[in-house]
């Protein structure tokens, strides 16, 4: 359980974090932070098959920031179809 409540709260994080660094490209604070929960999946999964462990929240972080990111990414290039 407490895995899954420190999974939300990192996900949450990166994704107002990937919305900082992608200032102007996010679709707003909730949207973001939604992106954040489902990007940290991805980054998970993303560097779980590139063989990369994380090791402590910093780390889990970093992932889930970059998945985040890349989420956003994908998101705002069908947005624009």
């Amino acid at each position: 359980m407490y895995s899954f409540i420190w999974f939300l709260l990192i996900g949450l994080a990166a994704g107002w974090l990937a919305g900082r660094i992608l200032r102007g490209k996010g679709f707003g604070i909730i949207a973001n932070l939604v992106i954040g929960v489902v990007g940290s999946f991805l980054g998970g999964i993303v560097f779980g098959l590139l063989g990369f462990r994380t090791y402590g929240i910093i780390a889990e972080l970093i992932v889930a920031v970059i998945g985040a990111i890349l989420l956003i990414f994908i998101a705002g290039m069908i947005k624009k179809k």
